[in-house]
């Protein structure tokens, strides 16, 4: 698809003991995996079904496995059936997250549910435990790369895309976006340029700015990106995650991590008086949602520091920034990557210049 990437990060690793499954946030680049903030998920080591087994068995209460194998079926790869096969043959039931994903296409009825953001609502609709006052609740995206929204927030951002991460339970109704609050976080020119690795950071942000200069009204939305709770404030975020968070920042309703940033081609955009979904990129991420983890409240509950070595962990969740996100201020600008920044050194002292 024109303007569409193969963004998914994934192994999948095959050792005599078993099969392992990885999905995570970084390219297969040194700068990727050296000063920049991370996610990675990593499955349980997956033993081999015994010989004769079921075609259901090894299969988890998140149908993670049958969820892996479409998902690579659906590059229509010769090279990929031997992995799905080998998929096929290990037990995968220990798995407690569920597998979101997108691929290139037009999809309706009941495809149009299977990929990006629709597959996200889907899941939370089916699978998300209703919580109490939960309408209040704000949801947070965080990620590294920003496409085109559109004229203003009524385009897609508060429209189907907020609706699919809106969605818990059924039959819960969704207030006005000024009374459920989207927080998005994106790092700021300052952020960037006092980083670990100053403005060349910014080389992995790619936010153009004849994209920027066509939706200012999105950036009343941003907070900047600051992470003491890991240690990670001045490691640049290249990981990318949407929750949903309680007012005082002390529960979770749900977790993602994936590949996709804040895009139409990643998530997907409908089209068609909303009969069909279409998606221009390859995505990958993990959903993680209480009631998979038998949690009894409902909820995570947010590790405050995530490195702490608290013995009683079950059912706190490592949420790698800190809450609550802290809003841009007059003075901040959202990190674009194609203009000059020449009036403040860097933390090595130097200026940005891109060709």
């Amino acid at each position: 698809m024109a303007f569409g990437t193969h963004h998914t990060k994934m192994m999948l690793l095959l050792y005599e003991e078993g099969l392992r499954v990885v999905i995570h946030t970084s390219n297969l680049i040194r700068d990727d995996w050296h000063q920049k903030t991370q996610g990675i998920w990593l499955s349980p080591l997956y033993p081999r079904l015994p010989e004769g087994s079921s075609s259901l068995a090894g299969e988890s209460v998140t149908n993670f496995r049958s969820d892996l194998v479409a998902y690579l079926a659906s590059y229509n790869s010769p090279s990929l059936r031997e992995w799905m096969d080998i998929i096929k043959q290990h037990d995968l039931s220990e798995t407690r997250v569920y597998l979101v994903g997108s691929t290139p296409g037009r999809f309706q009825g009941y495809d149009k549910e299977k990929w990006g953001h629709f597959r996200v609502r889907k899941i939370l609709r089916e699978k998300g435990s209703p919580i109490t006052g939960v309408e209040s609740w704000p949801v947070i995206g965080q990620f590294s790369s920003i496409g085109s929204m559109g004229s203003d927030q009524s385009k897609w951002l508060h429209s189907e895309f907020s609706e699919s991460l809106k969605s818990l339970g059924k039959g819960v109704k969704t207030l006005p976006h000024s009374e459920n609050p989207l927080q998005l976080i994106y790092p700021s020119v300052n952020n960037v340029r006092t980083s670990l690795e100053g403005y060349p950071a910014g080389g992995s942000l790619p936010y153009g700015i004849q994209t920027a200069q066509k939706q200012p009204w999105l950036h009343t939305y941003f907070h900047k990106w600051k992470a003491e709770t890991s240690g990670r404030s001045r490691a640049m975020p290249h990981i990318k995650t949407y929750m949903r968070v309680s007012p005082d920042c002390q529960e979770l309703a749900w977790f993602l991590v994936t590949s996709a940033n804040l895009s139409k081609a990643a998530w997907g955009s409908l089209e068609k008086n909303g009969t069909q979904l279409f998606i221009r990129s390859y995505e990958l991420g993990v959903l993680f949602l209480p009631s998979a983890f038998e949690l009894p409240s409902g909820t995570f509950q947010v590790k405050l520091n995530i490195y702490s070595s608290k013995k009683d962990s079950s059912g706190t969740f490592p949420v790698p920034f800190d809450l609550p996100p802290e809003r841009y201020t007059g003075k901040d600008r959202p990190w674009v990557w194609n203009i000059p920044y020449v009036n403040a050194p860097d933390s090595h002292g130097n200026i940005w210049c891109p060709s």
